[in-house]
């Protein structure tokens, strides 16, 4: 299918590895120029010479932090000047899994609310710069990346998720009118880069092979298999392309059916 995305511009934040980086190669496969941004410009510029060199595409690095506003104006005007313009923008910035994973007594007020500003603070803040050179032309996507914690009781951080359905929505109501739609993606497991040496790490220490963890995880999912980071970046691409302009305001579970319940 022939997306239309050609000639449109990307920011995607925490891009230098994972999902980030995922979600900006599908993009540049599509004709997309991608703006890079994380705190590490160590991994930023590999990230980057390694999506231009597979895609032939614009690929620039922006170091960023979406915590601070200034930063994140700063990122969004050196996109639009290097690039020329601004139509995309994935949320990817975050601690993976989220700093609080623990039981209520070990849980830290600060560990939170730094979870709260990076994930949810940090995805409005980076909507907020974005959105009016979207709708200076009357077009655009923000595409914002949760998790399915959101969707769970467990982890305490997991509340971050469930708020930036929330922002989503949000977006979504406010932007609609002008062309720009906005949308969630809820990976649940994923496969990216740093999969294998983690799943080799717990083979050590459990006494077994990668291949016997791999296969235990892709028991918690109805396709019995782990998710690949690009299979989030075709999801991403489709959401951002025109096809899914009747696309707005929802929160789409990415995980391969992860979790027994009925939404409706």
């Amino acid at each position: 299918m022939e997306l239309e995305l050609s000639g449109k511009v990307a920011l995607v934040t925490g891009g230098s590895k994972g999902i980030g980086k995922a979600v900006a190669r599908e993009l540049a496969l599509e004709g997309v120029d991608v703006a890079l941004c994380s705190r590490s410009r160590h991994d930023l510029e590999a990230a980057a010479k390694d999506v231009a060199a597979a895609t032939g595409r614009r690929i620039i690095s922006v170091v960023g932090d979406t915590t601070d506003k200034a930063s994140v104006a700063r990122v969004v005007q050196e996109t639009v000047e290097t690039l020329g313009r601004l139509d995309i923008l994935v949320n990817n910035a975050a601690t993976p899994g989220g700093l609080i994973r623990g039981a209520l007594a070990e849980a830290d007020e600060e560990a939170l609310l730094a979870d709260i500003d990076t994930k949810v603070v940090g995805y409005f803040r980076c909507a907020k710069a974005a959105a009016p050179h979207m709708q200076a032309k009357k077009w655009g996507r923000i595409i914002n990346i949760g998790g399915l914690s959101g969707r769970r009781s467990a982890a305490i951080s997991g509340l971050r998720n469930a708020a930036i359905v929330h922002l989503t929505k949000s977006l979504a109501d406010q932007l609609g009118s002008e062309g720009i739609t906005s949308n969630l993606i809820h990976p649940g497991t994923t496969w990216t880069e740093r999969s294998h040496a983690m799943y080799e790490a717990q083979a050590q220490q459990q006494g077994t092979t990668v291949e016997a963890i791999e296969s235990r995880v892709a028991q918690n999912n109805a396709i019995k298999r782990i998710v690949d980071a690009r299979e989030i970046g075709h999801i991403a691409a489709f959401l951002c392309s025109p096809k899914a302009g009747a696309i707005t305001g929802v929160a789409i579970d990415a995980s391969g059916g992860s979790i027994p319940v009925v939404f409706q």
